[in-house]
């Protein structure tokens, strides 16, 4: 029983930051319709920025955690300005090859700027963890988890309680209508790829200290990022956030229980198997983002 608690902690934990990168990755793509195939990598530049203003600038922690999401945002604002914007009525293929293209020369641009050894970052945290009955959690990952869902409940409010967000529902809904209403779909787009973006680059953030930092990392969050939406239903909210959760559950009970060296493999199987049976995902819905 200990060790169920255990891994339904570590599960827990991790789920978050999980739900960050399919709710930024549903967002985007039910907005705008592309495959932000660059995901896995602002993933990486979140963590990467971490590491720069923590380790090599010596910027306080949590400052540094700020800037670094800031970063990320920005980042995003200036992939969708510079490549997306220009090809807003270009057909899904050609969009597809550009985005691809952008994630190749951002993972091979980190590479060059970072090289390729791993890079730990220090955290202000205790070592000595924090103890709940018979289960035990390091304080940095209790940070992780907290930040995490004030930044799902904060993108959530956004969403539904802001202009903004009544726009960019809207614009999910119907852009030609929501534009004919005055919505301005440019700027909505931007904003949905830099929250997005921003998203990723939290995730990024949030585990780097907890982890390692190296160029490659971003593929298999990527890969896990899709796996998240089309599993909790292209364009829902809740239910990116609640397949986060459950890919988390998935891959710690997996390594738990049958071999660590099957962890990814674990979350996959799931994930074709709930498919099978709920080709739309668990949660899809047509009409709003929520």
């Amino acid at each position: 029983m200990d060790q169920l608690l255990q891994h339904a902690l570590n599960a827990t934990i991790l789920g978050g930051t999980y739900a960050l990168l399919g709710i930024g990755l549903t967002m985007i793509f039910g907005i705008m319709k592309i495959v932000n195939f660059t995901h896995g990598e602002l993933y990486t530049f979140g963590a990467y920025m971490m590491f720069f203003f923590v380790m090599v600038l010596g910027t306080n922690f949590f400052l540094g955690l700020v800037m670094a999401i800031a970063l990320g945002l920005l980042l995003g604002a200036l992939i969708e300005l510079a490549l997306l914007r220009p090809l807003r009525d270009a057909d899904i293929d050609t969009t597809m090859l550009v985005m691809i293209g952008a994630w190749i020369a951002l993972q091979n641009t980190q590479q060059f700027t970072w090289t390729g050894i791993a890079k730990s970052i220090n955290t202000p945290f205790p070592l000595d963890p924090l103890v709940i009955g018979s289960v035990s959690v390091s304080w940095s990952r209790v940070f992780v988890f907290v930040v995490a869902i004030m930044m799902i409940i904060g993108t959530h409010m956004l969403i539904h309680h802001t202009r903004l967000g009544k726009a960019m529902r809207a614009t999910f809904q119907d852009r030609d209508t929501a534009a004919l209403m005055g919505v301005k779909i440019n700027r909505i787009y931007t904003a949905t790829f830099a929250l997005g973006s921003g998203l990723a680059a939290a995730a990024g953030a949030l585990l780097a200290p907890i982890f390692v930092v190296y160029p490659t990392m971003g593929d298999a969050v990527a890969a896990k990022s899709f796996a998240i939406v089309i599993l909790g239903g292209l364009g829902n909210f809740w239910g990116a956030a609640i397949g986060g959760f459950i890919l988390a559950f998935a891959e710690e009970f997996g390594a738990g229980y049958i071999s660590s060296g099957y962890r990814d493999a674990m979350g996959f199987i799931l994930i074709i198997l709930i498919l099978i049976f709920r080709p739309t995902g668990l949660f899809a819905q047509r009409e709003r983002i929520g």
